[in-house]
């Protein structure tokens, strides 16, 4: 039994300590919280191999999975502490230190922290040391033996503590629940926009951009279903009241927006395809959407760049660095500063109230969400976050194609089976796409309009199957005539290669 009560103490006291962390940061910054903030720590210093399969395993979910594994780590900490606590309350308190120096720690390593983001750790830890003393007191007595009356006495007086301490935490947590939503003053500051009509609207789709076959992705990815792959552990709420975008470095004016300066430049309309260099071959990271903005090229030409300088660095509020070749901004492509998505302000999730989007290239390079700032440097000069973790510093996509339907080993019967699927080469665009049969002879799919290059086009190719396991593959040509590689490569430096393949099973 005196390990049940341990673990209660260790437990309980490390509850209350992050309910109260957490509510004090709901109310300074949602990056002071001390969970989210070792949360970052572990992100910027996992191994490649690591967030590889991090991605891979749990895709979007993998920052909740990140979440429940640190979670899981402190439940055992709290459950070792409790336990040194209830033999040396000396012991538990020596633990609870330590645990603040490394909160404390993890906060300050934070882009952009200040020391006002260590009070929530250091008031929680403080509160918790006080619910611990408790706690140990009340284990304590349970273990006296005077007559059989007063030691059940004391075994209803510490579960009412461990009772009454248990619900505290609980409502501390709901409380800065409920201050955190109310202080979202993202979504106020969203709520609020308007966004003009675009002075330079997009063209209108053609009919044929769809195959209209079921399964295969809509052309346009409606926001709610657009991928989301970035390291802030909690979406950015951006204030438009005190939000600014500056834009200095090797330029002759640095300059300074506001918000509503950026929508009077006049807005433009763009149809692109985004996709992010995490995508294994025939991956989910990828879609296309309606993205309204500021054209970049000519703010940078109006700032005046100075000679020699090939990168922008751009900086999100929660401190994310993403470099940008230069020459992709300033080549004639619709490198946009993005206010909107399909025709409704970016969400949250998706970088509101500004992202960059430089179509041909990786989200990683060339899509820094919540955009705070832009510096024109070189890139010998500096290597921004992706660099730094060993991927490359310019990264253009590559030709690639992805098999939709059928599924993985899906059952279909003998006759005719339609394939389909969608292909990419941003910039240069896809001109054909083959299917094979096992190891028969590439033929030629049917391609859907292509009315960009900076989009991706479905295709469909009718197959006439016969019973058997068979394996299908696909591959795509781009305009400049390259047909994309039966190689496999990983994503990791600068995205994934090889033909994206299925089995299926006809009867």
């Amino acid at each position: 039994m005196t390990a049940v009560r341990g673990s209660v103490v260790g437990v309980l006291t490390a509850g209350v300590t992050l309910a109260v962390a957490h509510l004090l940061a709901a109310l300074v910054t949602p990056a002071s919280d001390p969970v989210l903030a070792v949360g970052g720590v572990a992100i910027d210093l996992a191994p490649q191999g690591v967030k590889a399969f991090a991605i891979r395993t749990f895709g979007a979910n993998d920052k909740i999975a990140l979440l429940v594994g640190v979670y899981a780590l402190l439940a055992l900490a709290a459950v070792l502490l409790g336990a040194a606590a209830l033999r040396r309350r000396r012991h538990g308190l020596a633990g609870l230190a330590m645990f603040a120096a490394v909160g404390v720690a993890a906060v300050l390593s934070r882009p952009g922290a200040t020391p006002l983001d260590v009070v929530p750790i250091l008031t929680g830890v403080g509160v918790g040391s006080a619910a611990m003393l408790v706690l140990v007191r009340a284990g304590r007595t349970v273990t006296v033996t005077p007559p059989s009356r007063p030691r059940l006495l004391n075994r209803r007086q510490f579960l009412a503590t461990t009772a009454g301490t248990a619900l505290t935490a609980g409502a501390t947590v709901a409380v800065g629940q409920v201050v955190g939503h109310g202080s979202a003053v993202g979504a106020r500051s969203r709520a609020a926009v308007r966004i003009p009509p675009p002075v330079r609207p997009a063209p209108p789709l053609p009919g044929g951009v769809s195959v209209g076959v079921d399964g295969v992705p809509a052309f346009l990815t409606r926001n709610r279903d657009f991928y989301r792959v970035d390291t802030a552990l909690t979406v950015p709420q951006v204030d438009l009241d005190t939000w600014r975008l500056t834009l200095n470095g090797a330029v002759e004016r640095p300059r300074t927006w506001k918000f509503e300066d950026l929508l009077a430049r006049g807005l433009v309309e763009r149809d692109i395809t985004l996709n992010c260099v995490s995508n294994e071959v025939g991956g989910p990271y990828i879609g296309t959407a309606r993205w309204t903005g500021v054209p970049l090229a000519p703010l940078l030409r109006e700032a005046g760049l100075h000679a020699g300088q090939n990168q922008l660095v751009s900086r999100s509020v929660e401190g994310m660095t993403i470099g940008t070749p230069l020459a992709a901004i300033l080549d004639g492509r619709d490198a946009l500063l993005v206010v909107a998505m399909n025709g409704e302000p970016l969400p949250l999730e998706h970088g509101f109230p500004v992202r960059m989007l430089v179509p041909g290239l990786y989200g990683y390079v060339g899509a820094c969400k919540w955009l705070t700032s832009m510096k024109v440097t070189t890139f010998d000069a500096f290597d921004p976050y992706w660099v730094q973790r060993g991927w490359a510093a310019d990264a253009p996509v590559k030709t690639a194609s992805r098999i939709d339907i059928p599924k993985p080993f899906a059952q279909r019967r003998a006759g005719p089976v339609i394939i389909a699927g969608v292909a990419w080469a941003q910039r240069r665009g896809v001109v054909a796409v083959e299917v094979q049969v096992d190891d028969g002879p590439w033929r030629q799919a049917r391609l859907a309009d292509g009315p960009s290059p900076d989009l991706w086009r479905q295709w469909t190719y009718r197959w006439d199957a016969t019973p058997g396991s068979h394996t299908l593959r696909v591959r795509a040509t781009d305009a400049t005539g390259t047909t994309q590689t039966d190689q496999r490569a990983a994503p990791f430096p600068d995205g994934a290669t090889g033909w994206h393949s299925t089995t299926v099973t006809i009867t």
